[in-house]
């Protein structure tokens, strides 16, 4: 098998499986916090208040409904007995952008059974700070129902400079946001054709999210489908994510996050970063991707960070994996470039450090199915491949690029980034 070693030789070294992130010792188990009791805390010793939007004014005919939800937000947050806010199935409701803020005097429920839908005139969001659905500084609530959020973001695509590069390059709203919140659980929902990011989760602590189904074009422009940054104790679970870009995108502050049972594609794949633009500091760790798979994306499982930043990245554990088709499928990238003008070489960069790659498979629409381009100031390290088998979707054969980057191998690893096996 032909094998493609670019710049500096990696440094092959062997282990015991035993040996390396078996001990438990590099992870805190997201699952193993001490979440909020939704049921007994949530229902208590009293019957919550049933908040229905239709009550405050919502008429669910294409007009805007943005002050009956704002009013229905009200009166569930300021219910000292807790509040179940409800908008009802089989109706559209057409929403502004709205600050759904805390905090409010009792944990809260938001059953979304029908359809939320954005308005398309993109004044409405002039000073809403980009942003659609923002849910900001509450505590201990739950957001469930089998409903959908649509983000009406076709006419925001169409004028994204990555669509139209005449075009000026400007910020679309966020569908959703949870800004600041704790004890968060999301589940059950329908998150569609967001302007921009989907579903990003910002500044909290100990959140759930699971059986999402997020979908937007492939060719839709930064839609990425759950963002979280500055996030601890997160959980993502069964969720089914397509879209234009990320499907997954971990950024700077993020500690403690934990993805299972992720079926990824269209989009950009699952990625760590960007981390440190602008020669910033950024800091992720402890982060376990389990149980996914991956089809027709244009990455796999990726770590990117900038020439210039500072931080870390470490302690990052990828395993049990399939890879339908994926052009990068396994992907660290320290020189990456977003931008129409060429990144200057700088020395400085974040440190990449103890990432395991475990029973990782499937095929590769690339040539290159491994690629390691770490910096030469600050190479990879700690980089572990355990039982890794990717073959090409069309070429005779596959290769590992691998630059700057100290490997350890145990199992059998396909393709070698040497002839070590």
């Amino acid at each position: 098998m032909a094998v493609l070693i670019t710049a500096r030789r990696p440094i092959i070294r062997t282990f015991a499986p035993s040996t390396v992130f078996m001990s438990g010792r590099n992870y805190r188990n997201p699952y193993s916090v001490d979440r909020f009791d939704y049921d007994t805390k949530v229902r208590g010793p009293t019957t919550p208040k049933i908040v229905n939007v239709d009550d405050f004014g919502a008429k669910a005919n294409g007009a805007d409904d943005s002050q009956a939800f704002e009013q229905a937000w009200k009166y569930a947050c300021s219910s000292s007995q807790g509040a179940t806010m409800v908008v009802p199935k089989q109706k559209t409701y057409r929403l502004k952008p709205i600050n759904f803020s805390g905090p409010c005097k009792s944990p809260l429920i938001l059953q979304i059974y029908g359809t939320i839908i954005a308005t398309e005139d993109h004044s409405d969001y002039e000073d809403g700070g980009r942003r659609w659905l923002f849910f900001d500084n509450v505590q201990n609530l739950r957001v469930e129902g089998g409903g959908t959020i649509d983000g009406s973001g076709r006419t925001w695509w169409e004028k994204s400079c990555k669509i139209n590069e005449a075009l000026p390059c400007k910020e679309a709203p966020t569908a959703v946001t949870f800004n600041e919140c704790t004890n968060v659980r999301v589940s059950s929902l329908q998150i569609t054709n967001a302007q921009q990011m989907h579903l990003t989760f910002q500044q909290c602590v100990n959140v759930d999210a699971f059986n999402l189904q997020v979908k937007a074009p492939g060719n839709s422009p930064n839609t990425d489908g759950i963002h979280v940054t500055g996030t601890q104790n997160i959980n993502i679970n069964n969720c089914v994510i397509g879209t234009g870009d990320d499907c997954i995108s971990i950024v700077s502050g993020s500690k403690n996050v934990h993805a299972t049972g992720i079926t990824c594609g269209p989009g950009h794949g699952i990625s760590i970063g960007s981390l440190g633009a602008g020669n910033s500091a950024a800091f992720v760790s402890n982060v376990i991707v389990n149980k996914a798979t991956l089809s027709g994306t244009s990455n796999g499982v990726r770590i990117k960070t900038w020439q210039g930043g500072s931080g870390y990245a470490r302690n990052i554990k990828f395993q049990n994996i399939v890879m339908n088709n994926v052009t990068n499928p396994i992907i660290i990238d320290q020189n990456y470039c977003d931008q129409q003008k060429p990144c200057r070489k700088q020395g400085s960069a974040v440190q990449v450090s103890d990432v395991l790659y475990q029973n990782i498979r499937g095929t590769s629409a690339s040539g290159v199915a491994m690629k390691f381009d770490c910096s030469r100031s600050f190479p990879c390290q700690g980089i572990y491949l355990q039982n890794v088998a990717l073959r090409a979707e069309e070429e005779d054969n596959t290769q590992a690029s691998c630059a700057n980057v100290r490997l350890s191998y145990t199992g059998d690893v396909s393709p070698p980034c040497s002839s070590h096996n």
